[in-house]
């Protein structure tokens, strides 16, 4: 069993695992991941941030935030997800299980996200226990798919021309959910910059649409000649 997955209290790491779909069709568990899932995306964020800011000295803003989110994209933490072992303990409702959401990037990404918060949370809030653990993961990523992966991060590449053009503030996305199954959602969003709208797009997580967004923004930047 992966240290990610040896908790002190077992009914938080059973909460960690529970997808809501599970929780519909047995109402009389305690409850499902998602806060912990929100906990979990705001400590990885912060521990990849910091990861890169003291392993690469020589690196500048941009390329931190084009590696961080190399890092901590759903296709990298659904891969993380799978070697600790989520991808077999992950509680989901028969008709998420019957579409085979636990080999789904968005379901496995967002259980990793739970785990790493209800683990937060059972170690006291010690950030340095849970720190080691994730570091471990993230050195196991190969520096070439990192480069490769950070290279292709449309929502930075926006970012940068927004910045670029005057912008003093980062894009907005207004995200929503679409439709979809309750084991495989569809969420819509589009990309704001100072209140003008730039793109749109539609994606199997909240991320996978606000990726495409900024792809369209990016597409219809490039027909006008701005890019």
């Amino acid at each position: 069993m992966h240290k990610l997955l040896m908790f002190n209290d077992e009914k938080l790491l059973c909460r960690a695992l529970t997808h809501r779909s599970y929780m519909n069709e047995n109402p009389g568990e305690e409850g499902d991941n998602e806060r912990l899932e929100f906990l979990g995306d705001a400590i990885l964020n912060f521990i990849s941030g910091e990861y890169l800011y003291r392993r690469h000295p020589e690196m500048g803003e941009d390329q931190m935030t084009r590696r961080r989110s190399a890092l901590v994209d759903e296709k990298q933490l659904a891969r993380f997800a799978t070697e600790v072992g989520l991808d077999l303990r992950m509680r989901l409702g028969k008709g998420a299980s019957r579409g085979g959401g636990s080999q789904n990037p968005n379901l496995l990404s967002s259980t990793f996200e739970a785990v790493i918060g209800a683990y937060y949370l059972d170690k006291n809030r010690d950030i340095e226990a849970l720190r080691s653990l994730v570091e471990e993961l993230f050195d196991a990523v190969p520096q070439e798919v990192m480069v490769t992966r950070s290279n292709k991060d449309t929502k930075n590449k926006f970012q940068e021309f927004a910045q670029a053009n005057g912008a003093t503030e980062p894009p907005k996305y207004v995200t929503e959910l679409f439709g979809g199954a309750e084991h495989a959602p569809e969420f819509f969003s589009r990309v704001y910059v100072e209140g003008k709208f730039y793109g749109e797009g539609k994606g199997s997580s909240k991320k996978e649409a606000q990726k495409q967004a900024a792809e369209d923004a990016l597409a219809k930047l490039k027909k006008r000649g701005l890019l």
